[in-house]
């Protein structure tokens, strides 16, 4: 499952493990008390040792996504308060939920977009630009502004694939909601060659406005994604 050539800033196999199980039980891959498949079948599927395949799970257990029965095995456990890194990313592939990865673009410290709405209060903002795949596959263009006043600098090799885990161990931050408008868009002039869209192509597009714990809005989010790999998921409970 792994990449054998991770990016940097990957998260740790046993993460991107958890994060691909969580993302089958939030796409309903897997129901609430369904029993998970033997340790052993699930450690083959991922490539990984057994002992990172329970790494992963505990990591669920803590997050209230799964719950383990001593000589039973391992289940579906989905409580109000369950939570991943991934839960606020909507694209999931067209075979799947997909497990989300990225590629960092660049990061800059610019003045802020004049036609974004409020996020913040400081004048400027990180703009991060990344290349966004699933399973490996590109997906994605994501632009990403973070309000100015969370730092002085951010450094490439302190941003994770994840934005939202770097900004927990960074910042302090938690994203705890969010508002998106979905439509369509051209795609952006810096698009890469490896995304399936050339510029000017129309992607699916979402505009995203983020608030932290705090309870100040601090990201602002521009994605642009190509239908023929992706899609836009919202699951309503």
């Amino acid at each position: 499952m792994a990449n054998p050539t991770p990016s940097p800033g990957a998260l740790p196999t046993y993460v991107q493990i958890s994060e691909a199980i969580a993302r089958r039980i939030t796409a309903g891959q897997w129901l609430d008390g369904e029993r998970l498949p033997p340790e052993r079948t699930m450690a083959a599927e991922f490539g990984v040792a057994v002992g990172t395949l329970r790494k992963a799970l505990s990591r669920l257990q803590g997050q209230q996504l799964i719950r383990s029965k001593q000589g039973s095995g391992n289940y579906i456990n989905i409580t109000p308060q369950a939570a991943n890194i991934y839960s606020f990313f909507r694209l999931e592939s067209l075979t799947g939920a997909g497990l989300p990865t990225a590629e960092l673009l660049s990061v800059d410290r610019l003045p802020k977009p004049m036609d974004a709405p409020y996020f913040g209060p400081d004048s400027a903002a990180f703009r991060f630009r990344r290349l966004r795949f699933l399973d490996h596959q590109p997906a994605a263009l994501e632009e990403i502004w973070l309000d100015g006043s969370v730092a002085d600098h951010i450094a490439a090799e302190e941003i994770s694939e994840s934005l939202y885990h770097t900004y927990q161990t960074r910042f302090g931050l938690w994203i705890v909601r969010a508002e998106d408008h979905v439509t369509f868009a051209p795609t952006p002039p810096w698009s890469v060659d490896q995304f399936g869209l050339r510029p000017g192509e129309t992607a699916g597009y979402v505009e995203r406005i983020a608030w932290a714990n705090t309870g100040a809005p601090l990201e602002f989010s521009r994605n642009w994604y190509d239908p023929s790999v992706s899609r836009y998921v919202a699951r309503i409970k």
